[in-house]
């Protein structure tokens, strides 16, 4: 009988232990289209972020592409590889909040929330004003 309680308790834990990781938004993800690849990461802030760290065309005329679409002039010509696109988020409960994401494909930043799936997917919803006034993407996970 004790031994299988203790399996029991086991089991349980490794459950528990796995969907925790299936939370865990930190690693490599690629965008809704496939033609990124953004690392988020946990910043000494306690917030977490993400970076551009692969494009499928990292050149645009023979030169890395630029941030050309940002409405700040002294911008327009930072390299998208390495640019930060999600910024501030705080982990509450099972979701992720209270951060932005910015698009360097129209020059404009979003308010954000991000929620896992659990099957290596993570919803991203940009909205102005309320989440109802929005857009998903859904990302998924991969390796560096």
């Amino acid at each position: 009988m004790f031994k299988k309680i203790s399996l029991l308790l086991i089991l349980s834990l490794l459950i528990f232990m796995v969907s925790a990781k299936a939370q865990e938004i930190t690693g490599f993800w690629f965008n809704d289209v496939k033609d990124a690849k953004i690392e988020i990461f946990k910043a000494t802030d306690g917030k977490y972020y993400g970076k551009i760290v692969w494009l499928k065309e990292p050149n645009r005329d023979g030169k890395p592409k630029v941030d050309k679409f940002n409405t700040n002039a002294k911008l327009k010509t930072r390299p998208i590889m390495g640019l930060n696109i999600l910024s501030g988020f705080k982990k509450s409960g099972s979701i992720y909040e209270d951060g932005t994401i910015y698009d360097p494909k129209n020059g404009k930043s979003y308010s954000c929330k991000i929620t896992p799936d659990g099957n290596n997917k993570l919803n991203i919803r940009g909205y102005v004003g309320i989440s109802l006034l929005g857009r998903t993407t859904v990302w998924t996970r991969t390796t560096r």
